[in-house]
């Protein structure tokens, strides 16, 4: 079996553990918890070695799950066990994880690990599932990424209409300033050519009263 030994605890209370033979893995985990509890950081992902094997520990919110695996097992399988067991954990035991006793959980979720334990170890398609959930979590990414991108050029996009609309709003203050300055052009001939049109008739009613009075324009010059 490549996963041999896997552990829950809180700190350093353990709350369920599994091993498959015998051997001192619980007493090495232990001390491995210890050093994991008293790190700065909250969250860890690291591996110690030991010997043939290889001690793999996730540390996410307080919770710590460890196992031990063959070294020739690698990180990626060990990890996703990990990440299984913590997710199922958390799921089922929810905020009492964080004030349970010491091996509160052990005779119920101990099963739960022995279970997969073998699943990690033996079935094949643990680690084909797992590698497509690799995949779907980077076409998952890139989806994100293109959303992005939508959403940039919607900006661009809205940058565009809006500058549009401006243009078009200029465009209509011209036209309304145009039609304004040829109505007042046109009222300008208007006026200008009554104007004319009333001199014009002036001059001829003054020659036709001198017409009328028997006065040729000659003889009054003279």
């Amino acid at each position: 079996m490549a996963i041999q030994y896997s552990m829950v605890a809180r700190g350093v209370v353990v709350l369920s553990e599994f091993n498959s033979g015998p051997s001192n893995a619980s007493s090495i985990a232990r001390q491995i918890l210890e050093k994991v509890a008293a790190a700065a950081s909250n969250d860890a992902h690291v591996s110690y070695s030991q010997g043939r094997h290889v001690f793999h520990v996730r540390r996410t919110d307080g919770i710590t799950v460890l196992c031990m695996a063959d070294e020739t097992a690698g990180r990626r399988v060990p990890f996703f066990f990990l990440e299984d067991i913590h997710g199922r954990f958390v799921k089922t035991y929810g905020h009492a994880c964080q004030t349970a006793l010491a091996y509160a959980m052990n005779d119920e979720f101990s099963r739960v690990l022995n279970q997969q334990m073998d699943f990690y170890s033996t079935d094949p398609n643990a680690d084909r599932i797992n590698r497509i959930k690799g995949e779907m979590s980077e076409v998952h990414d890139i989806m994100i990424e293109n959303i992005d991108k939508v959403l940039e050029r919607g900006d661009r996009l809205e940058l565009l209409v809006d500058k549009t609309a401006i243009m078009q709003g200029n465009t209509i203050r011209f036209k309304r300033q145009a039609r304004r300055f040829r109505n007042s052009v046109w009222w300008q001939n208007i006026k200008l050519s009554v104007t004319l049109i009333f001199l014009l008739l002036v001059i001829i009613y003054v020659i036709l009263s001198f017409v009328c009075q028997g006065i040729t324009l000659p003889s009054c010059i003279r």
